[in-house]
């Protein structure tokens, strides 16, 4: 069985305060985009029960393959069904460290794949608190909707966020980013606007009310993020931001773009919403 996890963008993104367990409370609004991986098992009655061969293919992957978001879903299926041996193949084209939650949507899509591939019975609420488990944004990519996102981020309600008919262009300039090496430290702003009000305004609006907060942080340490708003603006887009915490920028523009040329070592996509 394949399936195809998505990636997404933030429009807007408030950090709220620290939380006792050492993360911090946000608010942001998460907007799939048609950007994705390829992610594939089948059952291997040749291998033990339980054992998954696991392989990656696309864009690298850095870290210990262990740490995989594929393999700790596995492992948290694991612990309330048996499973079959199983083959998993991940092929990625979603950037990694790019504020676009590609490893999330892996790891997500994991628990859906596997939940209807071998028909192990979990619902909805069980799927999102697994998720849960797995990392804060995790839960978003049960679902390809928009969704306001509280707590960690893994608390979501339907966003009515409307973009059909615009175009968007995505860059990364290829800089890996950590979220923790970000938010660690962060002068935290003393008041927010309501998120989900400024984005019922028209989008013309949104480009001084709907704010990530991490985006100057992260930009002051890597001005090519500056630079790619700036110039995605000075092309025509209606609205510009950083995605999470980086280091993908993108713009919504009203019409198709063209003529948009950024450095070679950049990778950049433009979608129809």
């Amino acid at each position: 069985m394949l399936v195809f996890p998505f990636a997404k963008i933030n429009l807007g993104l408030q950090v709220l305060r620290k939380r006792p367990d050492s993360y911090h409370d946000i608010r942001s609004t998460l907007f799939p985009i048609p950007l994705r991986d390829a992610l594939e098992a089948v059952v291997d009655n040749n291998l033990p029960p339980g054992e998954v061969k696991f392989e990656s293919t696309g864009l690298p992957v850095p870290g210990d393959p262990k740490s995989n978001l594929c393999l700790q879903a596995v492992e948290h299926i694991r612990q309330q069904r048996e499973l079959p041996g199983l083959r998993m193949h991940l092929h990625k084209a979603i950037p990694t460290g790019a504020g676009l939650g590609g490893g999330s949507s892996d790891g997500a899509h994991t628990l859906l794949l596997l939940n209807q591939l071998l028909a192990l019975g979990f619902t909805a609420e069980e799927l999102h608190a697994m998720a849960a488990r797995l990392g804060s944004d995790c839960p978003f990519f049960l679902k390809e909707l928009p969704q306001f996102a509280e707590g960690r981020g893994e608390r979501l309600s339907p966003a009515e966020v409307y973009l059909k008919n615009h175009w968007l262009v995505l860059v990364n300039p290829g800089i890996h980013v950590s979220t923790a090496g970000v938010v660690q430290g962060m002068q935290l702003a003393s008041a927010h606007a309501d998120l989900e009000e400024v984005l019922k305004a028209p989008l013309a609006a949104w480009q001084t009310t709907v704010v990530n907060d991490l985006e100057p942080i992260v930009s002051a340490k890597h001005p090519a993020i500056g630079a790619i708003k700036a110039e995605l603006l000075k092309q025509g887009a209606v609205y510009a931001a950083m995605s999470g915490s980086g280091s993908s920028v993108f713009g919504i523009f009203a019409e198709e773009p063209s003529g948009i040329v950024f450095p070679v070592e950049y990778s950049s996509w433009v979608f129809e919403l």
